[in-house]
């Protein structure tokens, strides 16, 4: 008789699971939009008289590196922008990667690093030296993470 009650308890337990994620899945269907990837974007502002050296180097190791890890299935998409800076702090170049969702910022660095190992063909003491170079061409103002919504 308690194997028919405990039967009984989980099967009741199991369809309100069941009801539970179908309300959920019903309200995300009556939503306007669905998830879309992530952009990571990064605010640089280019010291005096740097700005063509440091696109030269956006041309060079950063889009290598990029493309392999566009490649590689890491990175969906990267962009570089530029407008003029409104007061002497503003940025004047945004850079902007796209991931495919939030999971792939998951253990990022160590897939990044791996790339950059085989495409740069650089250790990580090469790699921290070239992070201090760029440091002489920009400064690093800030960074957001967005979502996008994609409207259905």
């Amino acid at each position: 008789m308690k194997s028919n009650a405990l039967a009984v308890a989980a099967g009741l337990l199991l369809l309100g699971g069941l009801a539970a994620t179908n309300t959920a899945s019903a309200q995300a269907a009556t939503r306007a939009y669905r998830e879309g990837p992530i952009v990571v974007m990064s605010y640089i502002k280019t010291k005096p008289g740097m700005f063509d050296r440091y696109m030269a180097y956006l041309n060079g190791p950063y889009k290598s590196q990029l493309e392999a890890e566009k490649a590689a299935g890491v990175v969906q998409d990267y962009a570089i922008l530029t407008s003029e800076a409104r007061t002497p702090g503003d940025h004047d170049v945004i850079l902007a990667v796209t991931y495919p969702n939030w999971a792939a910022l998951d253990n990022l660095q160590d897939r990044t690093d791996a790339i950059a190992t085989r495409v740069l063909q650089n250790t990580s003491q090469q790699r921290d030296q070239q992070f201090i170079d760029r440091g002489a061409m920009r400064d690093v103002i800030g960074g957001r993470t967005y979502q996008r919504l994609i409207l259905r």
